[in-house]
């Protein structure tokens, strides 16, 4: 079995996929979803990789796949417009941020974000009966809203998320502590998503190679000369402030620590 990365429209990440065909990159391809057939666009091929693939791939796109998927596209807005309106009405805290008519038109699967577990049982209801449809809630975080919105992040770049496609990072204060960052605050190290920023997690590693047998922050370390606490490293040059028991503060190598 070939393994392929397919982008699936309209807001998910990119999937691995398998198929006995050949398929080149950007083929539109029809993918077996959780909720019907879904429409795709393979981005590259040939992968070796361990994994299981997540999805199969059913066959290729044809004309008429592409012109259903734009018919239900432009049905969107309408969707949209009617589902914030039953939420509003039945005074739920989610936000939709997406929707879509699955290929065979059985399905309408809407995307939301929620600070936690929302309870939709008679939003899908009230739904389903108005669109003669089945209707999926699917909940997706705020990163994944930010991927599909895009924008600009503070470095003046376009956002990491829709920058490089594949699933997104597990993002954690770790990684913001390993680079000394972490004092300067959570709003400062937060993207427009609200959550950790994605490139946190670019130069961790070599981050955690650089301070291995670095002393911790406030520890107490001994010079070729003197005796004193660390009050602050810098990873990059190796260097270590220290400021000894008589008050003087000087600037060590870790390779002059005894």
């Amino acid at each position: 079995m070939k393994n392929y990365l397919v982008v699936l429209y309209p807001w998910e990440d990119p999937k691995l996929c398998g198929s006995d065909e050949e398929f080149e990159a950007n083929d539109q391809v029809i993918i077996e979803g959780e909720f019907g057939n879904e429409l795709g666009i393979v981005e590259a091929k040939n992968l070796v990789i361990q994994d299981n693939p997540e999805k199969k791939i059913i066959r290729k796109a044809t004309k008429r796949d592409s012109e259903t998927f734009e018919r239900n596209e432009e049905k969107k807005t309408e969707l949209l417009k009617i589902c914030k309106s039953e939420i509003k009405r039945l005074n739920l805290e989610m936000k939709v941020v997406n929707s879509r008519v699955s290929l065979d038109g059985n399905n309408v699967i809407i995307a939301f974000t929620a600070e936690g577990r929302i309870d939709f049982r008679e939003l899908v209801k009230n739904l389903s009966k108005i669109f003669h449809r089945s209707v999926k809630m699917h909940q997706i975080g705020s990163r994944d809203e930010a991927r599909r919105l895009g924008g600009c992040g503070v470095c003046g770049r376009e956002l990491c998320c829709v920058r490089f496609s594949g699933n997104l990072p597990s993002i954690s204060t770790e990684m913001a502590r390993v680079q000394m960052i972490a004092h300067r605050g959570s709003e400062r190290i937060s993207g427009i998503c609200g959550r950790l920023m994605c490139c946190l997690a670019y130069e961790a590693e070599q981050y955690k190679e650089m301070l291995k047998g670095m002393p911790e922050i406030h520890s107490f370390v001994k010079t070729k000369d003197a005796r004193g606490q660390v009050i602050e490293i810098n990873a990059l040059k190796q260097d270590i402030k220290v400021r000894l028991d008589d008050g003087e503060i000087i600037i060590v190598k870790k390779s002059d620590l005894k």
